[in-house]
């Protein structure tokens, strides 16, 4: 009598831990499902975050652009009559002088000429120290994009309609002319002592 009773609580316990399984089971399947819901979740907003940034880069950039544009038309107009103030004789201008030469590929936004001298202006909406050295950089190997220009006096300048603090007193002593917005025109900034840099 005694075996029989120990089969059967045997038996029970089995059925217990069974049970207590399939609960388990069900349990962790219920977590999985769950994770796998979290997972789809998390890469649905990272897409939807991705697609954010994308919209907000394209909107930020085809405003900045048209700004860029806006300040280079007031500028050109101007740079003949600011350099001839600085005794740079130059009597004519002109627009996206680009090259494709190996190495030494650049734009240039405005270059302002006559036969010996030439000034070259980058234009900003907002001008930041980024913006200085990448333009001395390109103004250190502008003779080598723009051979034809060998023999001339090559002077930098740099505008912008915002200039991070303290950028132009940098762009100054980097041997560039500022130019400011006044106005409805636009100014040098640079005080009578400036020496302007002749880039070789």
């Amino acid at each position: 009598m005694s075996d029989a009773v120990t089969i059967a609580d045997i038996y029970k316990l089995f059925e217990r831990t069974e049970a207590q399984f399939a609960e388990f089971q069900k349990e962790a399947d219920r977590r999985s499902a769950e994770a796998d819901r979290r997972r789809e979740e998390a890469n649905r907003t990272m897409e939807e975050l991705k697609k954010q940034v994308q919209e907000t880069t394209k909107a930020v950039n085809s405003l900045t652009t048209p700004l860029c544009l806006f300040i280079e038309e007031m500028v050109e107009p101007a740079v003949v009559g600011l350099f001839q103030e600085w005794g740079i004789d130059v009597t004519q201008t002109m627009s996206r002088l680009k090259s494709k030469r190996s190495g030494a590929a650049m734009e240039i936004d405005i270059v302002a000429v006559n036969g010996s001298e030439l000034v070259a202006v980058e234009c900003k909406s907002r001008l930041s120290r980024d913006d200085v050295d990448d333009f001395v950089s390109r103004l250190q190997r502008f003779k080598v994009a723009f051979p034809q220009f060998r023999e001339f006096r090559v002077y930098g300048a740099v505008a912008g309609i915002e200039i991070d603090q303290g950028i132009d007193v940098y762009a100054y002593r980097r041997g560039l002319f500022v130019i400011k917005q006044s106005g409805e025109t636009v100014k040098i900034i640079n005080d009578a002592q400036f020496q302007p840099l002749g880039f070789a």
